[in-house]
């Protein structure tokens, strides 16, 4: 896959996993600082990890759920609790993480994430 192919489909799965509407909020928000940023995790993140076929994306988003407790990005975080709904993933299978990452993260770092949680899934 050239880097043209692979910038459209990572669009696409960064689409289907994270919602036209956040997609085109960022794509809209880009400046001459972020373009190439952009760009970067569309290729990166979206059309190299997310497409391959090891994992389905109900894994990835579970694990990337841990990943944002594990580094404290609140934003990241919702974000991702939010696309998880997309991919497959229960509110019962996103509390397991959120539990085991109270033993492997630690207690603030869970009850943080189980706040952020509690008010996301409480009005959806």
């Amino acid at each position: 896959m050239d880097e043209h192919d692979r910038y459209e489909a990572g669009l696409e799965v960064r689409r289907e996993v994270l919602g036209d509407a956040h997609v085109q909020r960022s794509l809209s928000s880009r400046t001459a600082l972020n373009t190439d940023f952009q760009d970067l995790i569309t290729r990166y993140a979206w059309g190299e990890i997310w497409t391959r076929d090891g994992l389905p994306r109900h894994t990835r988003s579970l694990i990337t759920i841990g990943l944002m407790v594990a580094l404290n990005r609140q934003e990241e975080l919702a974000l991702h609790l939010n696309a998880a709904k997309n991919n497959g993933v229960s509110p019962e299978e996103i509390k397991e993480v959120l539990l085991q990452t109270a033993i492997y993260c630690g207690v603030p770092a869970a009850n943080s994430a189980f706040h952020l949680f509690d008010r996301l899934f409480a009005s959806g």
